[in-house]
């Protein structure tokens, strides 16, 4: 499927407002302006990005515990959004969610989820929904390489696929699952492979290449909006940052990390644009500094939010 050029350059703008949102993140976590435990996308921005760009405003997606960048690319408000991480009222789930658990259901986003695998059967409710009200929106179902070993994703893949669902389910192999390397909980080198066994369509991508990933996803999504059921898309990528804010990463080496950031994903995509004459230093400088001034702009919503007060606390609470 052809990109066109301003196509392209939105996404760089998304990946750019991906990775200065989680840095930021990452500074008001160290100084302890946030609460609870945040799980870091940079790095894997090509993969959000390639995958929401073939999505439509009424599609889905479900996200990770690793979920900022997704919701970015499927639309989220960086300003609702940084003042859930910051624990605040007007944040999306009005502060009680946090980091791991933003919805936004209007943006067709499910919501972000704690429980590694729990994205799968929520992917497959709303696929049945869409395929029950006969339209033709699609999900796209995020999870890592941790996750593709838990039953309830293997269980979805399975009904998925006896069902027909329209579901793509992108798995975002960065490698470890917490520190454990992928070597060392399974005996397959590709995830994709696994697809097999729900005869529907495996392909492993390069997940550091935004427009590859895109072009699977796209054809993925074009045969679940034909009616021809769900595709699993494995993308090779690399988390920077620990598993968590705090994770000391004594499981991996310097050297590993290095590799990895020599293949930055927003790098390597801005060179492409800036070889192939789309871009020149000065709008890339351009998109760099609007992004800078619309995430000043969410950190002061949040900073000046107020907290929930102690008399809401079961208030939109379901379980």
């Amino acid at each position: 499927m052809s990109v066109s050029n301003d196509q392209m350059i939105e996404m760089l703008r998304t990946m750019t407002r991906i990775r200065q949102f989680e840095t930021r993140v990452q500074e008001f976590f160290a100084a302890g302006k946030i609460p609870g435990f945040v799980h870091l996308y940079i790095g894997e921005e090509a993969v959000a990005t390639g995958a929401c760009g073939t999505l439509g405003a009424t599609d889905y997606i479900t996200s990770t515990h690793r979920g900022h960048g997704h919701l970015i690319a499927k639309g989220g408000d960086l300003k609702l959004m940084m003042a859930e991480i910051f624990g605040r009222r007007t944040g999306y789930c009005k502060g009680k969610g946090g980091s791991m658990h933003i919805a936004a259901v209007e943006l067709g986003i499910l919501g972000a989820n704690g429980i590694v695998g729990g994205g799968g059967p929520i992917a497959n409710g709303a696929a049945l929904a869409a395929k029950y009200r006969g339209t033709d929106q699609v999900v796209v179902c995020f999870f890592g390489d941790g996750a593709s070993n838990q039953g309830t994703t293997q269980e979805a893949l399975n009904l998925a696929s006896a069902w027909k669902l329209p579901v793509v389910f992108v798995n975002e192999n960065n490698g470890y699952g917490i520190s454990c390397p992928t070597c060392k909980s399974m005996a397959v080198a590709d995830i994709a492979d696994r697809a097999a066994a729900y005869d529907i369509p495996g392909v492993v991508v390069d997940g550091n290449d935004v427009l590859a990933v895109y072009e699977a996803v796209a054809e993925a999504v074009k045969r679940a909006r034909a009616g021809a059921g769900p595709s699993l898309i494995e993308c090779k990528t690399y988390r920077w940052r620990g598993h968590f804010e705090g994770d000391a990463c004594v499981y991996r080496d310097d050297q590993e990390l290095a590799d990895w950031v020599k293949k930055d994903p927003l790098q390597r995509f801005e060179n492409k644009l800036l070889a192939d004459g789309l871009l020149d230093a000065a709008k890339v400088e351009s998109i760099r500094q609007e992004v800078a001034r619309e995430l000043d702009a969410a950190v002061a919503f949040a900073e000046q939010s107020p907290l929930p007060e102690a008399a809401e606390v079961l208030e939109d609470v379901y379980a």
